[in-house]
Order: C-alpha cells, then sequence, then structure tokens
C-alpha cells in the first residue's frame, strides 16, 4: 500500500486490531466521502483519542464526529472502533488541511506541546476549537491563539470543565457578594507533582503502532525510551509539558480569576529546588502581583504545588488541595466541590446571596451551542488565554532564577532579557506557530 492510498475502515479495524499496520500509510488517512449531517449536528474532528482525550470525546459524541486523530495507532484503533467515525488521522496538520471543507470545530487534546501548532491552523481556518488546559505551551503561543481566535470569530473554549460546576458559582457568588469584605491575598496549592528525573541515556526504536517523529512534532528531535514520555509523563519535560503548574493551576486558579476579575500580573517571583534543564521541579512555589481593577483592590496570588503545600494558612489547617481567599472581613476556603468562611463562629448562620449565575449547560454543551449559535462560553480564550499566560509564567520566572517585572501588552520581562526564550521558543519545521 502506498502512503496516500484511502484505506477503508473495515480494513481499518482489521489490521489495527493485529498491530500490523506501518507508519506510512495511515499518514494520510482515509479518503471517504463524508456528507454533511442533516440533522444540523456539528461536524467534528477530534485531535487525540485516549485518556483526557477520551473523555473530551465523550462530551461531543451527541454531535457528528467526522474525523479522529492520533499519533498512536493503538490508541487510534480503539476511538475508531468505538465511533461511527469514516476518516482517520495520525499527522493533525494533514488532518486540519483535509477537513477544514467537511468540519466545523476540532477537540484538541494532546501534549501541551502541540496545542499551539493545532489550535492555530484550526482557527486559520475558520473552524471552532475546544482545547485542553493549558491552553499552550508557551505565554506567546497563549497570546496568539487568543488574537486568532478573536479575528476570526470563531467558538472557544478551554478545558477547564470545574469551571461549569455548582459549587465554583456559589464560591463566585459569596466573594464578589463582599461576604469576606476586599480580598487582597489569596493562596492556591495542589499536592500533586510533575517533576524531577533526568534524560535518559540512549534510546529505543518506538513500537510500530506509534509515529515517534509525529510525537515530538515542534519539539527537538530526542530518542524514544519507553515510560519517560508517552503515555502522560511528558508533563514533567519542559519540551513538552509544563509541570504541575500547567497541569492543575487552570483549574484551581480558575476560581479566583474568576471571583476577583483577574487578568494579566505585573510581578511574578518564585521558591522552590534548583532549576533542572530537562524536568519540571517535585516542588513550585509561585507569587503573582495583580494591579487594581477599578474599585477592587491589588491581589498577591500564591500558588504551591508538590511537596511545597501548605499544612495551614493563616491559622486554618487545609488539606492537599484547594482555594484560600483572604479578605478584610474573614477567609474563605473552596476546592472543587465545597467552601467554608473562618472564622467560623463569625460566620455561624450564614445566608448565602441568591444565585445570579445561571447553571451551566455543561462545559462542552456551552461550546456546542456558541459553535451553532453564537452564544458565549464562559472559558473562551478571551478569558482562558490571560489565564493560561499568568499560570505560565511562573515556570518563566523560574526558569530564569529570579523575580520579573512583567509588561503583558508586550509580551515583555522588562527586568530580565534571558526571560525571551521561555516567552517564545523554536520550532521543528514543518510545526511552527507564528
Amino acid at each position: 500500500m502506498t502512503l496516500r492510498q484511502p484505506v477503508d475502515r473495515r480494513e481499518f479495524l482489521k489490521t489495527s486490531a493485529g498491530a500490523a499496520l506501518t507508519a506510512g500509510i495511515w499518514r494520510r488517512g482515509f479518503a471517504a466521502e463524508e456528507s454533511r449531517s442533516p440533522n444540523q449536528k456539528l461536524n467534528i474532528g477530534c485531535i487525540g483519542t485516549a485518556n483526557r482525550a477520551a473523555a473530551d470525546i465523550k462530551g461531543v459524541t451527541g454531535e457528528h464526529i467526522v474525523a479522529l486523530c492520533d499519533v498512536d495507532r493503538n490508541y487510534l484503533g480503539r476511538a475508531v472502533s468505538s465511533l461511527p467515525v469514516r476518516r482517520a488521522y495520525i499527522d493533525f496538520r494533514e488532518m486540519i488541511e483535509a477537513e477544514a471543507d467537511r468540519i466545523d470545530a476540532v477537540v484538541i487534546a494532546t501534549a501541551d506541546h502541540t496545542h499551539a501548532p493545532a489550535a492555530i491552523r484550526a482557527i486559520r481556518k475558520g473552524l471552532h476549537v475546544y482545547v485542553e488546559k493549558p491552553l499552550s505551551h508557551t505565554v506567546h503561543e497563549a497570546r496568539l491563539i487568543t488574537e486568532a481566535a478573536r479575528e476570526h470569530g470563531v467558538a472557544t473554549q478551554l478545558g477547564t470543565q470545574i469551571h461549569a460546576t455548582e459549587n465554583y458559582r456559589r464560591v463566585v457568588e459569596v466573594i464578589q457578594s463582599g461576604a469576606i469584605g476586599d480580598v487582597n491575598e489569596v493562596h492556591v496549592w495542589v499536592g500533586k507533582h510533575w517533576g524531577g528525573g533526568d534524560r535518559p541515556e540512549g534510546g529505543q526504536e518506538p513500537p510500530a503502532t506509534l509515529d515517534w517523529d509525529l510525537w515530538l512534532g515542534p519539539a527537538p528531535e530526542r530518542p524514544f525510551f519507553p515510560g519517560r514520555y508517552h503515555p502522560a509523563q511528558w508533563r514533567r519535560w519542559w519540551d513538552f509539558g509544563t509541570g504541575t503548574l500547567g497541569d492543575m493551576a487552570c483549574h484551581f486558579m480558575d476560581l479566583p480569576f474568576w471571583a476577583l476579575d483577574l487578568k494579566y500580573p505585573t510581578r511574578c517571583e518564585t521558591e522552590g529546588p534548583p532549576v533542572h534543564p530537562e524536568t519540571c521541579p517535585i516542588g513550585l512555589i509561585v507569587h503573582l502581583d495583580f494591579p487594581q481593577r477599578d474599585e477592587k483592590p491589588p491581589v498577591k496570588l500564591t500558588w504551591y504545588d508538590g511537596n511545597l503545600i501548605p499544612k495551614e494558612i493563616n491559622g486554618q489547617r487545609v488539606p492537599p488541595n484547594g482555594v484560600m481567599f483572604v479578605g478584610s472581613e474573614g477567609m474563605m476556603f473552596a476546592d472543587y466541590s465545597n467552601y467554608r468562611l473562618f472564622p467560623a463562629e463569625k460566620f455561624a448562620g450564614f445566608e448565602p446571596p441568591e444565585p445570579t449565575i445561571a447553571p451551566s449547560i455543561g462545559h462542552h454543551a456551552e461550546w456546542i451551542k456558541a459553535c451553532k449559535e453564537g452564544t458565549p462560553t464562559l472559558c473562551n480564550f478571551n478569558y482562558s488565554g490571560p489565564l493560561t499566560e499568568s499560570v505560565l509564567l511562573g515556570n518563566i520566572a523560574y526558569r530564569c532564577e529570579q523575580a520579573i517585572d512583567w509588561d503583558a501588552e508586550n509580551l515583555k520581562a522588562t527586568n530580565c532579557p534571558a526571560a525571551d526564550k521561555y516567552i517564545h521558543k523554536e520550532y521543528r519545521a514543518g510545526w511552527e506557530v507564528v
């Protein structure tokens, strides 16, 4: 079979089950024509098919999924076998190019370093996009994607699914009601870690079912090594992931961003172990200074992860994950599912304000509705782009080993020219994000 020979779905299922496909066959994917859905469902292409991607696919299965893409043909085969999809690809650049006139939207759930190359290509084809968090691998990519989405008028949503929960809505209402007064300090922490380790010496041939060159995408070439990168372990490596900060801060920092109407910080400073050239730290503390917003006071936000999380904040014992708002009249602890006000005796019998934020129809459903009707999504890139930039700024300051003064408008660390190499990055030919 030649590189661009069409392959029948039945043949795909038969050969993929036996892991007998060669890499070349799947570079181009299926060529069968697909007609538009008669019931006005969206035609969607999904980039990434396993793990978090599988949950995102489940979130949009009420629509018409017409194309799938994954560099791992084992994952791809399982997804194709469970969905009535007719076309499959292993290179998302080819999928976007080939499908642009047949699909309305794409869902992107790949390793961090390939979010932007996929998203920017889809947006510039006029496709609506749903992207897993963090939005990008670098601050510059986040800004570029945000501006491109605005320019092309596409519906967008970041994969911060917890934003759609009822508890987050109630927390936002309580904070904005002034129940704990003016909030000028927030602590956010997550007790997991993605970090540590050295690059393995040597390398091995990747399995026949994995296109390692496509998995690397824009990143510098390196040998495959089993168990170190794919699947999941990529999060700990600077070339592919963004550590615990990139993995979890978009979820937990989302709550103070929403409640306090935050956008861009003006200063960032970090605490952590010595910087490793290859891998993220197993514990990190990030201090972000946010300026006054209208009548709202400046905010100092501190992030902690891994082995550097606090056991108590302002005298209150805290669990391994959460957010603590510190106000002039009290404090609030919150996590995904509940909140508590302190001091407890002061807030005994507290009556929360009447709900003003409508229940979500579902995080994926919000995006689908926006694609069809032009309605807003709460985690559109105008909101989640600045959130991602603020999150990733912590990695920049950490890797520069100094506090940075941040000029958000110009994407510059005004006191640290060395930060430029982390704000931007180099791309392998054919994967550029410009």
